[in-house]
């Protein structure tokens, strides 16, 4: 018969089981008591609820308080993190949700794909993602966009307290235009570039045409404001600016939610103020310049805000150059292996001026392509979830700012009614009633101001999901696709941004922007 020997098991504590480093990082945006109360209880619950997985081991809990989430780079806590997982002291990083990490797309990626390499993931509660199932450039690019909408605020509110600056002429100009220098936030004329502002009104009352005075301004080497070839469109711009008059236009364009430049038809208040600083050109020369110009535009037929160019094919005007901000034309060459190309604008005009080199039009149709088909495979497992939980996310934070500042405002406005009172009352000095109230009314302004600019944010996170709804409907239906449709493009997408001749992002109108890779 044979012998049996039984091997009996090791005991539970002597057994060598690998467990995981995990660590959890909190953040909030300001040191008001309320909020620390809020990170103590958040340092408290990390460190139970790792404990109490017998897998894990607290690497520790990693913290900022009072810093924005906007850029990384004075976060201590976050920084601290990074270098401890560079050390191989975390494998696992949670936190409480995307907002916390980021809200700035290039930090949230660069963070993201960082922990990554340096084999650590993050786990993100509130949208149940964990980084370490990914499997494609795809998710990464919608974990950051869904971040981004949040720093609009900051934005908003800096662009405000310039405005607030326009209406009563406290504005300071940075960046003079041709013929003055700026000393003390003043406009101060410049008398070498004065001479050549005075030369091009003359030559154009003379007659001359705007391309004629550029390329004889360019014979004589005389640069222009930022050392460049003179061209038509600078001249033209120039002979219109109410700058050299005296005069002062604020806010001539406008930035978008999405951060991008339009000229101002109305969209925005604008601010004229008459005398501002010592003309250059007289008032008459400057009108007499509009008229020799509004008789060319008739002359050619064109009008204010018209285009002369149509929108023929799906790329027009929709492709912008990351280097130098230009938008791409489209070439045909009459040989070689690509017959029709995009090009940068200032590459074709000037090439020392943009490296970008033209990219086939094949290629961009191609990248679209990938894009799509990898959004028809994934949208089930990725985008739905992520839609679900941002219909909360997005304007979560906001709705609680909202929250804060009525209470605030019901507040500022209980301080004035106490105000009165006392006033009437003879309690209260008229000359200190007139400068506390002036202080709360202003506060007030201030924070009606904050109320409108989140309501605007609201509107249109609201917007972008109408649009992920929309393309979510589309590709429950649809089936990859193996050739470009101009009218699928048109569709869901926005505008295309180029990197390099490798690499480029597709923003999509829902908010989305997605990294492809080019093939030349």
């Amino acid at each position: 018969m044979r012998k049996v020997k039984i091997i009996e098991p090791l005991a539970n504590e002597t057994r060598n089981i690998e467990k995981l480093n995990v660590a959890a990082y909190c953040r909030v945006s300001t040191d008001n008591a309320k909020q620390l109360d809020s990170l103590d209880a958040q340092i408290r619950h990390y460190e139970s609820f790792i404990k109490s997985n017998n897998k894990w081991t607290l690497a520790g809990v990693y913290y900022d308080e009072g810093m924005t989430g906007t850029s990384k780079d004075k976060r201590t806590g976050l920084l601290n993190l990074i270098k401890d997982c560079k050390e191989g002291k975390v494998n696992l990083i949670i936190t409480k949700s995307i907002s916390r990490l980021a809200r700035n797309t290039a930090d949230c990626l660069e963070l993201v794909r960082s922990f990554t390499e340096l084999g650590a993931y993050l786990y993100f509660e509130k949208e149940n993602i964990n980084t370490q199932s990914m499997e494609s450039e795809l998710m990464l690019s919608i974990l950051a966009g869904l971040a981004e909408n949040e720093s609009l605020s900051i934005s908003e509110n800096t662009k405000w307290s310039i405005r607030r600056r326009f209406p009563n002429g406290t504005y300071k100009v940075s960046d003079p235009p041709y013929g003055y220098d700026a000393r003390n936030g003043k406009l101060v004329i410049n008398e070498e570039e004065a001479n050549i502002v005075r030369h091009i009104f003359s030559e154009t009352l003379a007659g001359k045409g705007s391309q004629k005075i550029a390329n004889e301004l360019n014979r004589r080497n005389i640069k222009s404001k930022r050392n460049s070839k003179w061209t038509a469109n600078t001249i033209l711009g120039m002979l219109q600016n109410e700058r050299f008059i005296g005069d002062a236009l604020y806010q001539k364009t406008y930035m978008d939610s999405n951060y991008k430049r339009h000229t101002n038809y109305g969209e925005s208040d604008m601010y004229y103020i008459r005398d501002n600083h010592s003309p250059i050109i007289s008032r008459e020369d400057f009108e007499a310049t509009a008229l020799v110009l509004e008789q060319r535009a008739k002359e050619k037929n064109i009008t204010k805000e018209d285009s002369k160019y149509l929108n023929r094919y799906a790329f027009s005007g929709k492709i912008n150059c990351k280097h130098c901000g230009a938008n791409f034309r489209r070439r045909t060459h009459t040989s070689g292996r690509h017959p029709i190309a995009w090009c940068c604008f200032t590459h074709i005009r000037n090439i020392k001026a943009c490296p970008m080199k033209y990219i086939p039009d094949s290629s961009f149709k191609h990248a679209f392509i990938t894009m799509f088909n990898k959004l028809v495979f994934g949208y089930g497992k990725i985008l739905i979830p992520l839609y679900t939980s941002l219909q909360n996310f997005n304007n979560e934070d906001n709705l609680k700012l909202l929250e804060d500042i009525e209470i605030q405002l019901k507040e500022n406005n209980q301080q004035r009614d106490v105000l009165v009172e006392l006033l009437s009352k003879n309690y209260l000095d008229p000359a200190i009633y007139r400068e506390s109230n002036n202080k709360l009314l202003q506060e007030a302004k201030k924070l009606q101001e904050e109320k409108n600019i989140l309501n605007r944010m609201i509107t249109s996170s609201s917007e972008e999901l109408k649009e992920l709804n929309k393309l979510l409907l589309f590709l429950a239906k649809a089936d990859m696709i193996n050739n470009f449709e101009d009218k699928l493009f048109n569709d869901f997408v926005k505008d295309i941004s180029v990197f390099s001749r490798e690499e480029i992002n597709i923003n999509l109108k829902c908010g989305l922007s997605l990294k492809e890779r080019l093939v030349i």
